[in-house]
């Protein structure tokens, strides 16, 4: 049996750390190494515990959490789970969190559904416990993002699926798109209202114009679509390779909106689709995947070393889904290679 997985408690309320506390002891897979009520505190806590996960709240004396967490990304690495009042209902609070790198945001416990948030937040700390966070830079910016008369489409689609880490992994790799960039449809793993303040804050730090996706919409060139969530998954019509339908469908592979159904959806204009499937767990997209390459779509996954969590493109891989494992810096300069006309000016995304 693997060892428990060490969780250190960071909120200002002693009540909630009581509570936290009380609800995770009865879980014998995590063991509760500390708790701390301010970010120093938090920050001495990790140094001198070495926790494997650390549950984080936002409204904190002194240096708040969203704070604390740029600068611990940057100078201790470690996997964090935000537990905040304000990291509801997908507010901008949350949103800057999961862009500095945490990598799930769980309300704080209501009355009435104390019991299943924390049943759910235990089950998150041990899946997310042995993530791989790798030094946090300033990756919104690349060192050059390619210029409109620099990129020339030749018509293919780029399909992007993404879970677990997906927030940062996406602010990524559209960092370095130009402003005429193909047509792109993303599927991330997030709650309806978490994806609308996903898309607006997107919208507003990267070059192409950034929305969410609507029912029979027609994505131009220069245009990132992401699936709206809620009760719809998001496909590509079989007649129409630039329009989008939103389908009102159950779960697939648990999650909705699903990689697979985007991914699956696509294959009748395989010859002319670029796939990539980003950080995430479980296994949603690997099948679609496989299907996209198998029928003549150039595919990618993000290799294991830059990925938060290496489930998804690691099953696709697997499964003969993935056509080239590529590390995250150089993501966004394959898939404008392969939907780009013109090689030169492309390449001088690559960096690092």
């Amino acid at each position: 049996m693997t060892r428990p997985r060490r969780v250190l408690i960071v909120d200002d309320s002693s009540t909630m750390r009581k509570l936290i506390r009380t609800g995770l002891e009865g879980d014998n897979r995590l063991e509760i190494v500390g708790e701390a009520s301010s970010a120093r505190e938090a920050r001495d806590m990790v140094k001198a515990l070495s926790p494997d996960i650390m549950t984080l709240d936002i409204e904190m004396p002194g240096m708040d959490g969203l704070q604390f967490l740029e600068r611990l990304m940057r100078s201790r690495p470690m996997p964090v789970v935000m537990v905040s009042s304000l990291t509801a209902k997908g507010s901008e609070a949350a949103i800057r969190a999961l862009s500095l790198g945490a990598l799930d945001c769980v309300e704080k416990p209501r009355f009435g559904a104390t019991r299943s948030t924390l049943a759910h937040l235990a089950e998150l700390l041990f899946e997310l416990s042995t993530s791989s966070i790798a030094p946090r830079r300033d990756r919104l910016r690349p060192k050059k993002v390619p210029q409109a008369n620099d990129f020339r489409w030749n018509g293919k689609t780029i399909l992007i699926g993404a879970s677990t880490g997906g927030v940062e992994a996406l602010e990524r790799v559209f960092s370095e798109f130009p402003e005429n960039c193909p047509p792109t449809m993303v599927t991330q793993h997030m709650p309806e209202n978490f994806l609308t303040s996903f898309a607006v804050r997107l919208n507003a730090a990267v070059v192409p114009r950034v929305r969410l996706a609507r029912d029979k919409m027609r994505v131009e060139q220069g245009e990132i679509v992401i699936a709206p969530g809620g009760h719809y998954h998001l496909q590509i019509d079989a007649d129409e390779p630039f329009q989008t339908n939103l389908v009102i469908a159950p779960k697939r592979s648990g999650h909705r909106p699903s990689v697979d159904e985007m991914f699956l959806s696509a294959v009748p204009h395989a010859s002319s689709i670029v796939a990539a499937l980003l950080t995430g767990m479980g296994r949603d997209g690997a099948e679609g995947l496989r299907s996209l390459r198998n029928s003549g779509a150039t595919t990618f996954g993000q290799d294991e070393n830059t990925c938060v969590v290496y489930g998804m493109p690691r099953v696709a891989a697997d499964m003969g889904g993935v056509q080239e494992a590529v590390p995250l810096p150089k993501i966004a300069a394959r898939l404008l290679l392969e939907a780009s006309s013109q090689v030169s000016g492309v390449r001088e995304v690559e960096h690092e």
